[in-house]
């Protein structure tokens, strides 16, 4: 689940070596094989609650971040990472435990869940993982070991995160594993979920059977894109296990908070500016850095409680507090209480021109109903050409913004106003050759069919270096 820190994206063959922590100490007691382990009786109230059962998960790891901080009342699960296996099925000694107790105590009182997450990255070793699930013995010691530590700190269930499963006799055994683990858990009205890859053939290793015996899977959409986690590809994800036969209500989509190519977490970026919460991608010490700001997991997780079972951050450490908060953002899309958007601010206003066509770009008829035309037309100096080039990443005219009709991402998606609402289809990024690009859709505005005509339609279309995508703005 953890990314690595060295500034290397990762992929499923060739990921960076990463010493985040070192488990110490003694294994905790190894529980006799097939010997059943008696678990305390549930203490915990309801979990928080959102419409439809839509979850919003978040883990705290180990290392990073204070409990204190933690928004509970705006989570519906937390994961707390990690505890490493060993081959024999025994459990290593869990890092900073009166973290862990302080968490559930925490959560708890805030009625939301808390389970403990097995395994993580862990510099890429999955060797204990292999090799206890591929024997009958290891295993159930292992299941057995995890029913102990979910009683001794009055946990809610697991989360298994083998990175990863390979096609094959480890997919075969990871399905064993997690169904012996599935009725460990729910026999004792305990949760099993896990984390998987966001897509390729290493995804083959979670076999279709493993669906039925989890809650749900948390879809690790980062790491991967161009940019990093965009819209288009992190949705792609979550499609590719539905494709799979996964129901959408176990499918929950994860966000990054934090950059890519170089590891900047959340907080850092709007520290150093804040209208990089506004932003999915900015320039630090000369390298553009991509993540997800606030419009972009605002649309994702309004896709989410259409198409999907929740949505999962990693990690809650790296989140800001107040206005800027992610967690606020996926919560308050969540329940629908979204705020208004506010004017943009510092922004440029003036009129936008095409350098093909020469002409600005302008609202059809000065019209402010939702769904006005975005269109060229001579320039002429009136409010339906007067735009505002936000630093939030809005371009707005007539109390409105510039908005990608439906969310579309697809080449010809039309080009609108409509009331700023903050998603990811009204966020526009200059580019240093004149191009303005959506990063939701990660496509440009482009006026249509090359068109310089008065009229002609704006819409989105893949990235060139024509003129009728180079713009000059206020």
């Amino acid at each position: 689940m953890a990314p690595d820190t060295e500034g290397t994206p990762m992929s499923e063959t060739s990921k960076p070596r990463r010493a985040r922590w070192a488990a110490a100490g003694a294994a905790l007691a190894t529980a006799a094989a097939g010997i059943a382990v008696a678990l305390a009786p549930a203490t915990t109230a309801q979990a928080v609650v959102l419409p439809n059962g839509f979850k919003s998960v978040g883990y705290m790891p180990s290392w990073a971040g204070n409990v204190n901080t933690v928004q509970y009342g705006k989570l519906t699960h937390i994961n707390y990472a990690f505890v490493l296996p060993n081959a024999n099925g025994s459990l290593q000694a869990l890092d900073n435990p009166s973290k862990l107790s302080s968490l559930v105590s925490l959560a708890h009182a805030a009625n939301t869940k808390v389970s403990i997450a097995v395994g993580g990255w862990n510099d890429g070793n999955d060797s204990a993982f292999e090799a206890l699930a591929g024997n009958a013995t290891a295993r159930t010691a292992f299941v057995n070991n995890l029913v102990n530590l979910v009683n001794q700190y009055n946990l809610d269930g697991v989360d298994m995160d083998w990175e990863y499963p390979d096609p094959g006799t480890s997919g075969n055994n990871y399905t064993l594993l997690m169904q012996q683990l599935s009725t460990a858990m729910h026999s004792r009205g305990k949760l099993l979920t896990a984390a998987v890859v966001s897509e390729g053939t290493t995804a083959s290793g979670v076999q279709p059977a493993v669906f039925g015996y989890v809650d749900w899977l948390n879809i690790m959409a980062y790491d991967g894109g161009s940019p990093h986690a965009n819209y288009t590809w992190s949705i792609n994800a979550v499609n590719f296990w539905k494709g799979r036969g996964l129901p959408a209500s176990k499918a929950v989509l994860g966000v990054p908070f934090y950059s890519r190519p170089t590891y900047y977490t959340y907080s850092q970026l709007v520290a150093m500016d804040p209208a990089n919460a506004n932003r999915d991608c900015t320039t630090v010490s000369g390298v553009q850095q991509c993540y997800n700001g606030l419009p972009t997991v605002r649309a994702k997780t309004a896709w989410a409680k259409a198409n999907a079972g929740g949505m999962m951050n990693w990690e809650l450490s790296q989140d800001t507090t107040g206005a800027t908060s992610l967690v606020s953002a996926i919560y308050e899309v969540a329940v629908g209480t979204t705020p208004p958007s506010s004017p943009p601010p510092g922004g440029r206003t003036g009129r936008i021109v095409g350098q093909a066509s020469g002409k600005c770009v302008d609202v059809a008829a000065a019209s402010t109903a939702n769904g006005a035309a975005i269109q060229l037309y001579t320039c002429n100096g009136t409010n339906a050409q007067t735009w505002t080039v936000g630093t939030d990443g809005t371009i707005r005219a007539l109390g409105k913004c510039m908005d990608i009709t439906s969310g579309s991402t697809a080449n010809g998606a039309l080009i609108q106003l409509w009331d700023c609402n903050g998603s990811g289809a009204q966020v526009w990024q200059p580019q240093s050759n004149g191009n303005l690009r959506n990063p939701q859709s990660a496509k440009c505005l482009d006026a249509k069919d090359l068109g310089t005509a008065d009229g002609t339609r704006l819409q989105i279309w893949t990235c060139a270096t024509s003129g009728n995508q180079i713009w000059t703005l206020p």
